[in-house]
């Protein structure tokens, strides 16, 4: 029989590369949008499979559209992509940044908790739990020490998934994923504002693009692999939660140079600094090590950084018939 998955948040990046994976594995689909007749679903479209997804509309800050979704649609498994995105915006939006991801989650997490039964569950983490990492990787003993409100709820929110598992039984996991790039981000990340930009001036706009810290390092990955890490997470015989990261850390510059070069271009000649877009406590390094994740889940990245970024561009130039 057909497993069934309900995915909040579906319509983001993760949210569409997990609807075309599960629905290659013959899922029953169904997702979560606040106001499903207005979602927009862009990334469902292009990937194709808009028409496996059946939407509704639940607000996770909300207990009961929660509780009843989940009762109605029965799931075998929850994924929870939902949630304010942006570290950006956290520090303009802080109160909202919380209520979406701790709420949130732990509105799922009660629903769960009091519908009983065998439900997993799998809960976006992110890698700005650990906030700087310096020169030394993070791995799942790493402490939390988040540098924006975005970063401080999704610590929160990893942290109520543990306790409700330890608590009662839930199988329930965090996915603390490094950054996962892909043609499908909106243009609000920084990755796709450089590459939407890069193939706008190498096609004859005369816009500059302006940027804050090039200095700073992250560990790249390619989002379709991220996803499939996030399902067999959900397919082990116990519940726990994994770095899910390359290994490897890149600048913003190595970023910008590759792309623009990709495109045929010298970015030097295209790009100025904005100190209007350095944040109050940027993070200089990012790196994760997803060794657990590598012996357990016997998961490993296979697109390496530059590629990930010529996909990108290609994504840009020649529209959604390039869109791996």
């Amino acid at each position: 029989m057909s497993r069934t998955a309900l995915i909040l948040g579906v319509t983001g990046q993760d949210g569409a590369y997990l609807t075309r994976f599960l629905a290659g594995k013959d899922y029953i689909i169904h997702g979560t949008s606040r106001d499903a007749d207005m979602a927009r679903l862009g990334g469902l479209t292009t990937l194709g499979v808009r028409e496996r997804v059946q939407l509704h509309s639940v607000s996770p800050t909300d207990f009961r559209s929660v509780l009843q979704t989940i009762e109605r649609v029965q799931p075998d498994e929850i994924y929870n992509l939902s949630g304010q995105s942006s570290v950006a915006l956290s520090f303009a939006q802080p109160r909202e940044t919380m209520d979406s991801i701790v709420s949130g989650t732990l509105n799922i997490l009660e629903a769960l908790r009091v519908l009983g039964g065998n439900i997993r569950f799998y809960n976006a983490g992110s890698s700005e739990i650990f906030g700087d990492t310096g020169t030394r990787a993070a791995d799942e003993s790493t402490a939390f020490r988040p540098k924006s409100p975005y970063g401080v709820a999704k610590a929160a929110a990893v942290s109520l998934v543990a306790n409700y598992r330890e608590s009662y039984g839930l199988f329930a996991c965090s996915g603390l994923l490094f950054n996962h790039e892909s043609p499908l981000r909106p243009e609000r990340f920084v990755t796709r504002k450089i590459t939407a930009a890069a193939a706008r001036i190498a096609n004859g706009a005369s816009e500059r693009l302006r940027l804050g810290n090039l200095a700073l390092s992250r560990d790249f990955g390619w989002a379709p692999e991220y996803v499939v890490a996030m399902w067999t997470m959900l397919h082990q015989q116990a519940p726990d939660d994994f770095i899910i990261a390359s290994g490897e850390t890149h600048t913003l510059e190595e970023f910008v140079s590759t792309a623009f070069a990709e495109a045929g271009l010298d970015w030097k000649s295209h790009v100025d600094f904005d100190l209007a877009f350095s944040r109050p406590t940027d993070i200089a390094h990012s790196l994760g090590d997803a060794g657990k994740a590598a012996r357990l889940l016997d998961w490993k990245p296979s697109v390496k950084f530059d590629e990930i970024v010529k996909r990108m561009i290609r994504g840009e130039r020649d529209g959604a018939a390039a869109i791996p």
